[in-house]
């Protein structure tokens, strides 16, 4: 039986301002940059570093449940593509805070501040 044709528009309008206002909140954090958030050490980084992460699998879930169309799909489907993204996005931001770390080590007493 096929579907009658349906207006997404208020959904994608929906998924836009959520996912603008998640994007606000991280400029914002970017920019103003909290001592509180920043010079802290949770869990191997900053508390502002962990905050980032979780925005951004958040803003890359949305992305995926809403332009993917992965609400109308299977348990499983749905689970093998989000978590296989999830934890690439986690071993590319482990490397890259790893290596980051690294490199500001090694070459920070080279730079004069």
């Amino acid at each position: 039986m096929a579907h009658a044709h349906e207006s997404h528009t208020k959904r994608i309008w929906n998924v836009f301002w959520i996912l603008s206002l998640i994007t606000i909140v991280e400029v914002a954090l970017g920019i103003l940059k909290p001592d509180i958030l920043h010079l802290t050490n949770f869990l191997g980084t900053s508390p502002l570093n962990w905050i980032f992460i979780i925005l951004t699998l958040a803003k890359a879930y949305g992305i995926t449940w809403a332009f993917m169309h992965m609400e109308g799909e299977k348990k499983w489907f749905r689970r093998s593509v989000v978590w296989t993204a999830v934890f690439l996005i986690c071993y590319l931001v482990t490397l890259l805070l790893i290596e980051g770390g690294y490199l500001f080590e090694t070459l920070a007493p080279l730079v004069r501040w």
